[in-house]
């Protein structure tokens, strides 16, 4: 079997290093922020070339923060893409606000810049780029019409952790960029987590109140504040595995070139394309086929696991019926939704079996 990802192949990899700072977490009897998590923050900060980091509990905890922080509440507007994980469009709820989507353009599925401006009204008070997959939107046309609107950008980099675009980190560009921590990402804890990553000093400092109970010192609460504090475990298990992300990266770099040599003269599907001013770090590995559903069954038939990221855009959720959106309204996120498979790819994943997987695809083709 191969599967889709091996989360116990990384802690074996690295066991010692992980049980100890756990063990070293335990003996200092300091379980929630402390010690561990501010020296996370700093190194997380320093590995994004930004000034400030402050860590939370998940990643739609960052994303919620980021908009409180920008000043998004009640009745305002924040323009955003279907093609995302539904957490996206939640932590926009989460702050009162309406979620305004523009479609995803076809070959990096991530936000339209020729489409964003359209959708700016005067209520919009923030636009979401979501750098899906691993790979950063195209940030500079965004930024323009972002500074030329006055309108703060917060970057969803739940799966960029060390994405680039010509050569800036991603989280780095916005005003904020907001992180997840789920075990499955590029970085993973060992459970939930999350962090946000800004240059200002103001909404550094708001973010830290809003993220434990609002208090600037004990008992005394500025702002109505949440518990989205990061446990001291899983700050130290962080620490850890950043020291490893680059060596990660590279290794799912190249699991993603041998992907796209095997699978790229395939007249059958589509492969993902790197744009040349980005650096990709292939969270997820997605192919595109109009015979996607028949692949994955084929692939389970072989043993193979994939996924599908993701199958219904979120202006189709049933959850989010009450925004108005009908099919047709996003036509490019509503076809990726159609002909998106995700093959396995994870850094400890053995390069014979990327082999295994293109020569499963060929053949149920040729089947």
């Amino acid at each position: 079997m191969i599967p889709f990802l091996d989360l116990k192949a990384q802690y074996q990899s690295i066991k010692s290093e992980i049980d100890a700072a756990v063990l070293g977490v335990l003996a200092s009897g300091q379980y929630i922020l402390g010690e561990e998590v501010a020296r996370l923050e700093q190194e997380f900060a320093e590995y994004c070339n930004v000034k400030h980091a402050i860590a939370v509990n998940t990643g739609t905890s960052a994303l919620h923060l980021s908009l409180l922080a920008a000043g998004v509440g009640p009745g305002d507007e924040v323009i955003t893409v279907p093609f995302t994980f539904v957490a996206t469009v939640s932590a926009i709820c989460y702050a009162g606000a309406r979620p305004v989507f523009v479609d995803v353009e076809p070959i990096t599925l991530t936000m339209d810049p020729a489409q964003l401006e359209a959708k700016i009204t005067p209520r919009t008070k923030a636009i979401i780029p979501v750098h899906l997959y691993g790979q950063m939107a195209d940030m500079d046309a965004i930024k323009a019409i972002a500074d030329h609107h006055r309108i703060p950008i917060i970057e969803d980099a739940c799966q960029a952790h060390g994405a680039q675009y010509k050569g800036a980190r991603a989280g780095s560009i916005g005003t904020s960029g907001c992180f997840s921590f789920y075990p499955g990402k590029n970085l993973g804890a060992c459970g939930e987590g999350g962090i946000v990553v800004t240059n200002s000093d103001d909404q550094a400092k708001t973010m830290r109140m809003l993220r434990d109970w609002g208090q600037e010192q004990r008992y005394h609460h500025l702002l109505k504040g949440f518990n989205y504090r990061m446990d001291a475990i899983q700050g130290a298990i962080l620490r850890i595995k950043l020291r490893h992300l680059e060596a990660w990266t590279e290794a799912r770099r190249a699991h993603g070139r041998r992907y796209s040599l095997l699978l790229g003269g395939s007249a059958n599907l589509r492969t993902p394309v790197e744009i040349p001013d980005r650096r990709h770090v292939y969270h997820v590995y997605a192919i595109r086929s109009r015979d996607r559903d028949a692949l994955q069954r084929a692939l389970t038939a072989e043993g193979i696991q994939s996924g599908l990221h993701y199958p219904i855009p979120v202006h189709l959720q049933k959850a989010h019926a009450d925004l108005g959106y009908q099919a047709g309204d996003f036509p490019t996120s509503e076809a990726a939704a159609r002909e998106v498979l995700s093959l396995p790819i994870y850094p400890e994943m053995p390069a014979w079996h990327v082999d295994q997987v293109a020569a499963a695809l060929e053949y149920a083709y040729a089947s």
